[in-house]
């Protein structure tokens, strides 16, 4: 998922914050991970970078998005986004539903 930042009041076209498979897909593209391939390779290959969750820049480590969607072995990249998915929505809804959430909703900043 995507979502423009606030404007700043520049004309310059904002570029889009990356977050969820989005943010991941963008770390698969930047590194050269081969499919199929298994939980543990994609860990090696990647580094275990943290992956915002949503536009807040909240982030959450791949080891655990992985180990929450209960998959070891990818056979293409679709199918890796497919499965951590669930995972990344989940946490966002959970980010959004509690009360820190729900006061930084109320806040202009």
């Amino acid at each position: 998922m995507g979502v423009r930042p606030p404007q700043q009041g520049d004309d310059d076209v904002p570029e889009t914050v990356a977050f969820g498979i989005a943010a991941l897909d963008e770390h698969l593209n930047r590194r050269d991970v081969n499919f199929p391939t298994t939980d543990a390779e994609l860990l090696e290959t990647l580094d275990d970078p943290a992956i915002p969750y949503d536009a807040k820049g909240n982030e959450i480590q791949l080891s655990s998005v992985l180990e929450e969607a209960h998959a070891t072995q990818f056979d293409t990249r679709q199918e890796l986004l497919n499965a951590l998915h669930p995972v990344f929505e989940a946490k966002r809804e959970r980010a959004n539903n509690s009360i820190v959430g729900q006061l930084r909703s109320l806040l202009p900043f």
